[in-house]
């Protein structure tokens, strides 16, 4: 009685405190920053009038399920007064970049963009990665919006160029060609088989091809076929001639795209609280691709398509792209465009113009960004209806156990074998679906080999004593398990501060036979057909999936590495030049016999012995 007695004076005091706030809150421009219970950082949002944005939060008709989650958890309000817009901008983002607070607007899949790049090693290779700042200027290409689009490109360069893809260690470790080389997509530099300044020239046409140079590129490959012909080398005149025609098929097919300009293209689809927003990239007048964003967003006001759009570009640039194009062509037309362009502008050191209105084949980029967008919103609207009849049956469910608004949902599972290579996991739900950018997982250590139990308490200290619990917590298992769970958050005094609940398997362990328990209340046992219980079970199912995945990736390297370790006469170097030479232990599981004999050192006695034990 009495904990309940100061739980009710405590959300007394807040909503004094917070009454307060807001009537003395200025109608005046700033930022304004949302705080939980413990100081930290729920939401930063910009405004116009701080008086009027901040308290339409505190609206009785505010609908949005997320927005009423936040407001829930508000204990206190700062603000920063600016003096106009593009400064309220670029604090509103920066405070975003440095605190990632979990209710603004978050990219689920805020990876950024791939390159193509060239090294600059005695022997260049071919390949992408993340991030513009992470290569050479000059020798990288892109941005692709995807890894497919990026390793189309770089299988292209292979069969035009024959340049290198491999890792320097796997580079310097060989003694012989590769597979790369047998195919004609490599010239085995690494053995020699080709000299320094020949494949140099093969680097500078690579460049030259991906800086849009296929014109001079296919004028050096005809002059090359020349000479070979001249010198009777028929052979190599043949490969000189098949890469010509590469070129050309590679020039007819991109005739339609063989326009000047460099823009990102936004185009926005809003339905029933879902925001879809395709992004294509064009760089040297090439569409390299698209990409479909469904960004998370707390609505108040009800905002407007331009409103969604312009916080996105904005989250986009500071989030996940490292390039800023000449245009950023808009469906939308955006009330502050001018100071986004300026703002974009200073972050970047570059000039770019927000465009809504445009001609030709700008048009046609716009208009093949709409589709994209119109297309990919209808398809997760079928999707997203299911997720939304599942959420409001589970809480229709909870709603005899709490009062608790049901956004987030985080649920937790063990997975070994045998107590060998324990990995616990986290898998993260909201109203919108899977959170993947949230995932985590714990290497268990230090306890008995198989206690279930353990792994449990040291998964749920590790991660609640530094993070904030989501609305609801599932956790694999039964009462037991639950048990666990309820004595980790009372330690840490954040038992209130969620709804708990353990997912037991029914009789015979069948799917469809769940038992939901609880710290307070009754056990309940959903029908079947419950879309509540279908709800739980996926997202039960995904956390074990999730675990059971990188469970396998660690025993399988543990398992591979200690096999290595007790086969006699195989020390410490040979071990190293085994892995050095194939790559990695993957690669050696693969390999023959014949091969493992081939490793300096082996021999065809240690190499039978190393073979059966890595397949035993």
């Amino acid at each position: 009685m009495t904990e309940q007695f100061a739980s009710q004076h405590e959300e007394f005091d807040k909503k004094s405190h917070l009454n307060a706030l807001l009537k003395s809150l200025p109608n005046l421009p700033g930022v304004y920053k949302m705080l939980g219970k413990s100081g930290e950082i729920l939401y930063v949002g910009k405004a116009k009038s701080l008086k009027n944005r901040v308290t339409s939060y505190f609206a009785k008709t505010l609908e949005h399920p997320k927005t009423r989650a936040l407001v829930q958890r508000i204990y206190d309000i700062e603000i920063i007064i600016v003096r106009g817009e593009t400064e309220a901008l670029l604090l509103e983002q920066n405070l975003i970049k440095a605190h990632k607070p979990p209710y603004n607007i978050i990219l689920r899949d805020d990876k950024s963009y791939l390159y193509v790049f060239m090294s600059t090693d005695k022997f260049p290779r071919l390949g992408f990665g993340r991030g513009k700042g992470n290569h050479v200027e000059g020798r990288f290409f892109g941005p692709y919006p995807s890894a497919t689009g990026a390793k189309e490109a770089l299988l292209l360069m292979q069969k035009l160029f024959m340049i290198r893809n491999c890792t320097n260690s796997y580079f310097n470790s060989r003694k012989r060609p590769c597979l790369e080389y047998q195919i004609k997509r490599c010239k085995a530099p690494c053995v020699g088989m080709v000299s320094h300044d020949e494949y140099m020239d093969d680097v500078k046409s690579a460049l030259m091809f991906l800086g849009g140079e296929n014109g001079e590129v296919q004028r050096m490959l005809v002059a090359k076929m020349e000479q070979a012909a001249e010198d009777l080398n028929f052979e190599q005149a043949a490969f000189y001639r098949d890469r010509i025609t590469m070129v050309s098929e590679m020039q007819a097919r991109q005739a339609v795209f063989r326009l000047s300009g460099e823009a990102d293209v936004f185009a926005i689809s809003h339905k029933a609280g879902v925001t879809c927003i395709h992004v294509l990239t064009v760089r040297g007048g090439k569409v390299l691709g698209g990409k479909n964003y469904f960004p998370d967003e707390i609505a108040v006001g009800g905002e407007s398509d331009a409103e969604r759009l312009a916080a996105f570009i904005l989250s986009f640039y500071f989030q996940v792209s490292d390039d800023l194009p000449e245009e950023v062509i808009v469906s939308e037309p955006l009330a502050d465009s001018e100071s986004m362009s300026e703002l974009l502008g200073e972050q970047f050191a570059k000039k770019t113009q927000i465009k809504h209105r445009v001609q030709k084949h700008r048009a046609e980029w716009l208009s093949l960004a709409k589709l994209n967008a119109n297309n990919a919103l209808s398809a997760k609207m079928s999707d997203y209806y299911e997720l939304k009849a599942r959420f409001i049956a589970l809480k229709s469910v909870l709603e005899s156990v709490s009062e608790r608004a049901i956004d987030r949902v985080e649920c937790f599972d063990i997975s070994h074998t045998m107590g060998e290579a324990a990995v616990g996991s986290c898998v993260v739900f909201d109203s919108g679906g899977a959170r993947k950018r949230d995932y985590r997982q714990y290497a268990i250590h230090d306890i008995t080999a198989g206690d279930d139990y353990a792994a449990m308490r040291q998964v749920l200290h590790r991660r609640y004593s530094k993070h904030e619990l989501p609305d609801l917590l599932l956790i694999d298992g039964g009462k037991g398990q639950l048990n666990v769970a309820k004595e980790v958050l009372s330690e840490l005094g954040k038992l209130d501060d969620t709804l708990l609940v353990s997912v037991a398997k029914g009789e015979g362990r069948k799917a469809g036979l769940e038992v939901l328990h609880f710290v307070e209340h009754e056990p309940i046992d959903l029908p079947m057909d419950s879309k509540a219980l279908h709800l739980i079970m996926h997202i039960r199912d995904e956390a074990h999936r999730f675990a059971i995945t990188n469970h396998r990736k660690k025993r399988d390297k543990a398992r591979g590495s200690s096999v290595l370790e007790v086969i006699p006469g195989l020390g410490e170097k040979r071990r190293r030049d085994l892995l050095n030479h194939f790559g990695g232990i993957q690669q050696l599981l693969g390999a023959s016999e014949l091969e493992i004999a081939s490793v300096k050192g082996i021999g065809k006695v240690l190499a039978s012995t190393i073979y059966k034990a890595l397949h035993a």
